[in-house]
């Protein structure tokens, strides 16, 4: 037992300190770090840094200097770092295979941060989900939905996929049909909608707007109305638009037909 525990004793007093050191420096340097990259972060804010760039700087900003710190504690350790670098690039292909969706995200979060086919703020409609940009961070995009969830999106697919940007133009065109029936006077209903979108001032006068027959459908003769708007004003012209017609056709006795199917019944003498 007494020689057990001299070698024990030997061993403590030969790597206790560099261990010793090496827990300190690891601790130490992880406060450093995080002081840091909120240092940084507010700098980038006081500057006026892209909002959407911010976070993944961060991010990346974070990881290089935690892999430095590991790295600086191994070497303390005495760990020849030529055949750890050896392993660590072994295990880094094998990891790089597995993790080959992760990577294509890192791929696309770089992308969309360089050529930028959007910004924090826009409303986007990509992958099946339409949201508000709330963040982009290295591997994932971060939306909000109108009805206030919260969507993930990977950016490997929001950078190679299809998408719509609403917001990257000041106005938008509002489309909206009304169906009236065959027996309505259709001079009469295109006059009202001219009269609704008139007393609107969020509806802009140039382009002019625009109310013509569509089609001529199996129930109603359909009426298309063509607006434009400030993007900011859609929704709100879109919805009113609904209202104030619905109201004012049924002040005026303008029909809204609904589908119907007639029935012939033939009588037959046996």
């Amino acid at each position: 037992m007494e020689q057990y525990t001299q070698m024990a004793l030997d061993i403590l007093l030969q790597y206790g300190p560099t261990l010793v050191m090496a827990l300190l420096t690891l601790v130490i340097g992880l406060w450093i770090i995080n002081m840091m990259v909120k240092g940084i972060f507010k700098v980038m804010e006081k500057r006026n840094v892209d909002e959407s760039l911010r976070p993944f700087l961060k991010s990346l900003l974070s990881t290089l200097l935690k892999i430095m710190l590991v790295i600086s504690v191994i070497t303390m350790l005495g760990i020849e770092m030529t055949s750890f670098i050896a392993i660590l690039g072994a295990a880094g292909l094998a990891v790089g295979m597995a993790l080959s969706g992760t990577l294509q995200n890192f791929a696309g979060g770089v992308m969309i941060l360089l050529f930028k086919p959007f910004k924090v703020g826009d409303v986007l409609e990509a992958q099946g989900y339409t949201g508000s940009v709330k963040e982009i961070q290295i591997f994932n995009t971060i939306m909000k939905t109108p009805d206030n969830k919260t969507i993930i999106i990977p950016n490997g697919g929001l950078s190679t996929g299809s998408m719509v940007n609403y917001s990257t133009e000041p106005t938008r065109r509002v489309d909206i049909t009304f169906g009236i029936g065959y027996d309505d006077d259709f001079r009469k209903a295109k006059e009202i909608l001219s009269r609704v979108i008139a007393e609107d001032e969020r509806v802009l006068k140039d382009p002019e707007p625009f109310v013509a027959v569509t089609a001529l459908a199996d129930n109603s003769v359909n009426i298309v109305v063509k607006t434009w708007v400030n993007s900011a004003d859609y929704w709100a012209v879109y919805h009113d638009m609904h209202e104030k017609v619905k109201l004012a056709f049924d002040q005026e006795g303008i029909s809204f037909p609904f589908p119907q199917t007639d029935v012939h019944l033939y009588k037959q003498d046996a």
